[in-house]
């Protein structure tokens, strides 16, 4: 199936993809505001497809474009968090420049809510360029649902060994060198040879991919969710049967707790819009129209009430 629209090349190497308007066209001297969309761990261009049907229903004054980054397919493996960050502020000013005095807004889902939540809070987040909103779908824990999905002793054991030797092979230096694959669960469960960086990143305890798992504490979310800019509007979507959350793990409640470290921090968070979507699992493909209609309409309301706010940050005004 072919998909209209235009590749910007934001840098040497990498691109992003703006879906082609189907809306009535705003006129030619405004330029829209940008929504832009970073997936998950092996996510690339059209992998996941509610995005298209996102850009098909936003207003005139919005486009959306999907964000290539090295992470991006099975370059995950190899990555980390903070290079992705980099490449998103290279995107966003990108689009800064292009169009500016308008707004931006990051939405995220899987591991891409891990790089906003990277982008907003962590350690060179000072460097990035500001935006206006952060839409989080499906911002969930890998350790946990690792941790959730293993059964038996045997293979928990497994689990173990593999994050103790990923740890091992880091502290004597060799942080970017590929774990074994033969016997690895988590390299052949997520299909690609991970390096030992990325593997302690992603299932230790405060790894640097840990941003969402349920089991830190208030103090603990106070310094990432209640550092995120209050001049960056914040949303929460959920999938009610999303897989990846632990069955004991109450959604609302959950959302509801980092709603309030947020705003304890002086954040903002669209409640109204944001939330737990019923029947939505993870990335929604296969899922029924209704559902995924739902979220949709969740995004453009979303992205309607960060237009509204008269506020703009600018490419250069929190640098």
């Amino acid at each position: 199936m072919a998909h209209a629209g235009t590749a910007h090349k934001y840098t040497k190497k990498l691109i992003a993809f703006e879906h082609a308007s189907v809306s009535s066209p705003i006129k030619s001297k405004d330029a829209p505001n940008t929504l832009l969309w970073i997936g998950g761990l092996g996510d690339g261009l059209l992998t996941v497809e509610y995005p298209t049907t996102i850009a098909a229903s936003l207003p005139p004054t919005w486009t959306l474009a999907e964000v290539l980054l090295r992470s991006s397919y099975n370059g995950w493996a190899t990555g980390r968090l903070s290079r992705d960050a980099r490449e998103l502020g290279e995107c966003v000013k990108y689009f800064r420049d292009l169009r500016p005095n308008t707004k931006i807004v990051l939405m995220g889902h899987s591991t891409g809510c891990q790089d906003i939540m990277e982008y907003l809070v962590g350690p060179d987040a000072k460097n990035h360029p500001p935006i206006d909103g952060a839409i989080l779908q499906g911002g969930v824990s890998d350790r946990e649902a690792w941790d959730d999905m293993l059964k038996s002793d045997g293979e928990k054991s497994s689990f173990r060994e593999i994050v103790e030797t990923a740890k091992k092979m880091i502290g004597d230096g060799d942080e970017r060198g590929i774990l074994p694959m033969k016997g690895n669960m988590v390299a052949e469960g997520l299909g690609a040879p991970i390096t030992a960086y990325r593997t302690y990143s992603l299932l230790a305890k405060g790894g640097d991919d840990d941003y969402f798992s349920t089991d830190f504490s208030d103090e603990h979310f106070g310094k990432t969710f209640g550092a995120i800019p209050a001049h960056t509007k914040t949303c929460f979507l959920l999938g009610g049967e999303d897989p990846y959350v632990p069955a004991s793990v109450d959604k609302a409640a959950l959302l509801q707790r980092w709603t309030r470290i947020i705003r304890e921090g002086s954040g903002v968070v669209d409640d109204t819009n944001g939330g737990v979507v019923p029947g939505a699992h993870h990335n929604l493909n296969g899922d029924p129209e209704e559902v995924v209609q739902d979220l949709v309409k969740r995004v453009v309301g979303f992205v309607e009430s960060v237009e509204k706010n008269s506020d703009s940050v600018s490419a250069g005004s929190r640098l």
